[in-house]
């Protein structure tokens, strides 16, 4: 986009010195906007030109100052051209900065990204979930473990971060860490937001990870199928604590709620739906996005049995739910107590409800996306490309149909 440019030599009159000389100043233009350099020069006005934009006369110390204001001239123009390369914005004040040798001094990536951790701690619980600053952290403190031992220093020049580095970093993560594939890659797709920023910002000229592709590798997602949730509920379980934790993770196979959504949720969650039924309608503290879930008779029942539980009336919320620390440590031992042989977790629960709860039982795939309050029908997907049972189960409907259909043409062949 081209600039307007404008460069010229002035007397400011206002700063006469005892000699009765002026001091010479340049003034550049950019766009409108001015700036102004003194030349260190002086001389009287009635030696000066305006319209030549130079002293007037033969004398040798005329035709030295001219010189030097031209060497001035060529200084700027110099200048402008060598920002244009550097793809850096010409402005009058980065041409000042320029002459005067004020260069921007160099960003650095641990730098730039502790201030946006800053920034992002800020917005914990507006903007940003509490573990969402915990993964931008994690990713700091391995690049600054990556750094140390790759280069000996403590931090790098954004424009360091290359196409080799970010494929060292993931070297780095997977060996050095012993991170998994899909651990890596969400580590450095934290990393990458840094990046875009730095090039939102021209603190780099090209994106280092343009010819970067890497993908997620399909996980197998647990579940538990109905008769394991059934085996569940069915055990007398010996202490309360643990009554208590195995009836909120069966509620969140029957809500699809992820922990820390079930754990904020208050009366103010459980309304009356389009239907007229109970419903809870929430936020997802990951995804920020609305959760519309009409609740099934074993979520109410279960919601009446803790409605005046200590716990949940002194916290003011709907079920009295323990830490997710504590909540995982005790599920595995009622996987021990109900021979269920699955690495149980409060997330485990959710994954039950997209497959076993509603997709296994015919629920469109639309409304279970809606219910669990996904961004986007892909992360749906993920659930249904396990379900073999179902595919099993529709399958024998339809070989009952073709062996229904053979009957009744077998019995016409005997009747004719």
């Amino acid at each position: 986009m081209n600039k307007t440019f404008g460069l010229l030599f002035y007397l400011k009159k206002s700063k006469v010195d005892a000699q009765g000389k002026s001091p010479i100043y340049m003034r550049i233009t950019v766009d409108g906007k001015r700036t102004e350099i003194s030349s260190k020069r002086t001389i009287e006005s009635e030696r000066w030109s305006n319209e030549g934009n130079k002293a007037i006369g033969r004398t040798e110390d005329v035709r030295e100052l001219n010189a030097y204001l031209d060497s001035l001239t060529t200084k700027v123009y110099q200048s402008q051209r060598d920002l244009i390369q550097d793809n850096k914005p010409v402005t009058s004040e980065t041409l000042k900065n320029k002459l005067l040798g004020v260069e921007d001094k160099e960003r650095t990536l641990i730098s730039i990204f502790e201030t946006h951790n800053k920034q992002v701690e800020k917005l914990v619980g507006r903007e940003f979930s509490a573990g969402t600053l915990e993964r931008y952290k994690t990713v700091s403190k391995h690049l600054q473990d990556f750094i140390k031992i790759q280069y000996k220093v403590s931090d790098v020049g954004i424009k360091k971060v290359d196409h080799q580095f970010i494929t060292d970093f993931e070297f780095y993560l997977k060996s050095v860490r012993n991170c998994g594939h899909n651990s890596t890659i969400k580590y450095i797709k934290n990393f990458k937001k840094i990046v875009r920023i730095a090039l939102a910002n021209n603190w780099i000229n090209r994106d280092p990870f343009l010819n970067y592709k890497v993908r997620l590798k399909e996980v197998e997602r647990q579940y538990l199928s109905q008769e394991e949730i059934q085996a569940m509920l069915d055990k007398n379980l010996h202490t309360p604590r643990l009554d208590q934790v195995r009836d909120i993770f069966v509620f969140c196979c029957y809500t699809g709620l992820a922990y820390s959504d079930v754990k904020k949720l208050t009366k103010d969650n459980l309304v009356f739906g389009i239907d007229g039924d109970k419903w809870i309608k929430t936020k997802r503290t990951k995804t920020d996005t609305r959760s519309s879930i009409p609740l099934l008779p074993t979520a109410l029942e279960l919601i009446k049995k803790y409605e005046n539980h200590p716990e949940a009336v002194t916290r003011g919320v709907l079920l009295p739910v323990l830490s997710n620390q504590k909540s995982n440590a005790y599920l595995k031992e009622i996987a021990d107590l109900c021979e269920i042989n699955k690495n149980l977790t409060t997330h485990l629960a959710r994954h039950t409800f997209a497959t076993t709860v509603t997709l296994s039982n015919g629920v469109p795939m639309e409304s279970v996306s809606k219910m669990l309050g996904h961004k986007s029908m892909k992360t749906t997907q993920h659930y249904a490309k396990i379900l073999d049972r179902k595919v099993s189960d529709d399958m024998a409907i339809l070989k009952q149909k073709f062996a229904d259909r053979a009957i009744i043409e077998a019995s016409k062949k005997i009747a004719n």
